[in-house]
C-alpha cells in the first residue's frame, strides 16, 4: 500500500493511504535514506510504501519511500554530522519573516534562500506584521522588499491579524503543496489560522525576556486548504546550509553567480582574487553588503558548531 505522510511527530508518522485510510506508522528497523544521513529519514510530503498492520494492536509500518522531487534541509541542532529534513516534495516555500517584533536577520533568510536554491524550491518572501511597523520600520521594510525583488524574489507585505494582503497571497497557493517556514514568533500559525477557517493553530505573545518567539508548532504537519495542501513547520532559530561544498555556494546566490562568470579566474572565491567581478561589483553597489555578510557566513559553515548560533 503506498500513501502520503502529512504529520511527523518526531516518532510517529501519519500516512494518508492511496484509499484514503488515515494510518499512524513507525519505521521498519533502521530505516535510512540512501546518501542522506538524517535526523528524520521520513518527511512530511514524502510518498512511501507502508504495510498494513496485521491486528489491531499492531502499528503501520512505513517499509520505503519513493524518490523525492526536491526537499528543504538544514543541519541538525543535535548531531552536527546529520542534517533534518524540513519537508519534502513541495512545489514552493513561503518564508514568512519579520523586520521587527521579532526581526528575521538578513542572514536567516539568505541561507534559507541559498538552501532552497539548492534542492530547487522556489521562494516566495512573506514580510508579516505589517500593521505593527512604524514609520521607520516601514520604510526598513520596503528597502527589504525592493532588494529581494531586485534578486528576483517576489515578496509580499502582510497582516495575518488584518488579513492585509491576503488577496494577493491566496491565489499563489491554489492547486499547490507549500511549505511555510520562518523563526519562531514571525505568525505563522496566526497566518495559517486566517488562510484555513477552522485550523484553530495554538498561537502565543513574544517571550517579553528576549522579545522572541516561543515554539507553538511542535512537529511537522500537511494541513489541507481545498485543492492546495500548508505544510506547517516548528519556526527554527538558525538555519545551518548542509552539504554544500564551498565552490557550489555563490551558485545559490543569484547576483553573485551573474557576476562570477566575468571573474578572471573559474575557482575564484570571490574573497579576495584579482579581477574578480563580484568583489568589483560590490565595491559598485551592484550586491548587497548584507548578501555578500551571508555568503561569507555559509563559506564559513565546515567550522564545527558554527550554524548552532541563532542567525
Amino acid at each position: 500500500m503506498k500513501g502520503l505522510v502529512i504529520k511527523n511527530t518526531g516518532s510517529w508518522y501519519t500516512v494518508r493511504t492511496d484509499d484514503g485510510q488515515l494510518l499512524d506508522c513507525r519505521i521498519k528497523g533502521n530505516f535510512r535514506i540512501k546518501g542522506i544521513r538524517s535526523t528524520n529519514p521520513v518527511a512530511v510530503g514524502d510518498r512511501v510504501e507502508v504495510r498494513m498492520p496485521q491486528a489491531d494492536t499492531e502499528d503501520g509500518l512505513i517499509t520505503g519511500i519513493e524518490d523525492r522531487k526536491n526537499y528543504i534541509i538544514r543541519k541538525s541542532i543535535n548531531l552536527s554530522k546529520q542534517s533534518h529534513i524540513i519537508a519534502a516534495n513541495v512545489d514552493q516555500a513561503l518564508l514568512i519573516v519579520t523586520v521587527a517584533n521579532p526581526e528575521t536577520s538578513t542572514t536567516f533568510i539568505d541561507r534559507f534562500l541559498a538552501s532552497a536554491e539548492a534542492y530547487r524550491v522556489p521562494v516566495i518572501l512573506v514580510f508579516n506584521k505589517t500593521d505593527l511597523l512604524d514609520d521607520d520600520q516601514r520604510h526598513y521594510q520596503q528597502m527589504m522588499v525592493q532588494l529581494y525583488e531586485t534578486i528576483g524574489y517576489q515578496c509580499l507585505q502582510v497582516s495575518a491579524a488584518t488579513g492585509q494582503g491576503f488577496d494577493q497571497l491566496n491565489p499563489l497557493l491554489e492547486g499547490k503543496i507549500t511549505l511555510l517556514s520562518g523563526n519562531s514568533g514571525v505568525g505563522k500559525s496566526t497566518l495559517i489560522n486566517r488562510l484555513v477557517p477552522g485550523a484553530n493553530l495554538r498561537t502565543a505573545d513574544l517571550s517579553d525576556a528576549h522579545n522572541m518567539g516561543m515554539h507553538t508548532t511542535t512537529f511537522s504537519e500537511m494541513i489541507s486548504l481545498g485543492t492546495s495542501y500548508l505544510i506547517d513547520t516548528p519556526g527554527i532559530k538558525g538555519f545551518g546550509s548542509f552539504d554544500m561544498e564551498p565552490e557550489e555556494i555563490s551558485g545559490y546566490f543569484k547576483e553573485i553567480f551573474r557576476f562570477s562568470k566575468d571573474c578572471r579566474f573559474n575557482n575564484c572565491t570571490h574573497t579576495h582574487e584579482p579581477g574578480c567581478a563580484v568583489l568589483q561589483a560590490l565595491e559598485n553597489h551592484y550586491i548587497a553588503q548584507s548578501r555578500y555578510q551571508s555568503y561569507l557566513s555559509m563559506l564559513q559553515d565546515k567550522d564545527e558548531g558554527k550554524y548552532r548560533a541563532a542567525y
